[in-house]
């Protein structure tokens, strides 16, 4: 007979945790539009109380039932939503990243909140899950999945602002074409420029929305309140160079586990499978972030494709794929 108190306890900051994640991805919305400084205040703080209630949560639950609740996909979302924003905040208070706040609090809150459906009860692990192997394995690769969300977020920003500078570069092309007299010298999409101010000149990689800025475009104004391209590209591979350390050493520790349970390091399961694909795609995002022809927006699609695979490997294969790891963690 479970304690009633845990269980209250348990249902209580499960229920705080995804309200503030829930609230956080409003008030973080709200500074990304706004760049209202008490919206990003309060929507850190937001962040902080939701993952740290997330993580007690989970504590909770081990302290309540006595089993590791990183059995099944609802402690292993749980994990994913908490590690989410664990790595956020993290990168967020050294790099100022809370601009991409919503994306990554509403991706935890959504977790969270859909892990709840897979919540079967406090029954004991299955025979192959009750090894040491999943206190390493398991957290290592969902660390690895949630690192990868962060990166994927800054990835989309990354794109948009891309998508807009393009955008602009063609209107002023087309103007220009159109015989309306507008300097064009800066109407490469996307591309690095010099652009002379009343302070010198300056090196800037939107050329196009600096201009629509300075001629008063609301939209361009707030695209250029967000990072620079440059910027985004090189957070988006700091974060990724974090997360592909952790898969790699979870596929390694996942393989072990394989041979002490299987016999066999590896087997070709689907769960191995997608896994090991998802590592290809990071190791070449990795391998052609070096090379200037990639660098930049190709990287940023390669990270949206990415985390793609990632979503496939960990919930498409759990819940819609047969195989050695049917066990929906």
């Amino acid at each position: 007979m479970l304690d009633p108190t845990r269980q209250l306890i348990d249902q209580v900051l499960l229920e705080v945790a995804i309200a503030s994640f829930a609230a956080g991805t409003l008030v973080l919305l709200g500074y990304l539009l706004t760049r209202t400084i008490a919206f990003k205040r309060l929507g850190s703080v937001l962040a902080v109380l939701g993952g740290v209630t997330a993580f007690a949560e989970l504590g909770t639950r081990w302290w309540m039932t006595g089993i590791w609740p990183l059995t099944n996909l609802y402690g292993s979302l749980s994990l994913f939503a908490a590690m989410g924003v664990l790595i956020f905040c993290a990168f967020a208070f050294k790099y100022d990243l809370w601009f991409a706040g919503s994306g990554v609090l509403a991706i935890a809150a959504i977790a969270l909140a859909y892990g709840t459906d897979w919540n079967e009860g406090y029954m004991p692990a299955v025979p192959a899950l009750q090894s040491y192997w999943i206190k390493i394995h398991v957290p290592l690769v969902i660390s690895a999945y949630a690192t990868f969300m962060v990166a994927f977020a800054i990835a989309v920003l990354y794109i948009i602002k891309d998508a807009f500078e393009r955008r602009y570069g063609s209107r002023t092309v087309r103007a220009r074409a159109a015989g309306m007299g507008v300097d064009v010298s800066l109407a490469q999409p996307a591309a690095s420029a010099f652009v002379t101010t009343e302070f010198g000149i300056k090196r800037v990689d939107t050329p196009n929305l600096e201009v629509a800025a300075a001629q008063g475009d609301s939209l361009a104004v707030w695209l250029m309140g967000l990072p620079s391209l440059s910027k985004l590209d090189i957070l988006t591979y700091r974060i990724v160079a974090v997360g592909l350390p952790l898969l790699s050493i979870g596929i390694i520790t996942g393989a072990m586990w394989a041979k002490e349970a299987w016999g066999a390091y590896w087997q070709w399961d689907p769960k191995e499978t997608a896994a090991l694909a998802s590592w290809i795609v990071y190791a070449l995002y990795m391998h052609l972030h070096t090379r200037n022809g990639w660098r930049g927006i190709r990287c940023a699609w390669i990270n949206v494709v990415g985390f793609a695979s990632i979503v496939f490997c960990y919930l498409g294969v759990n819940i819609w794929i047969s195989g050695l790891h049917s066990y929906k963690v």
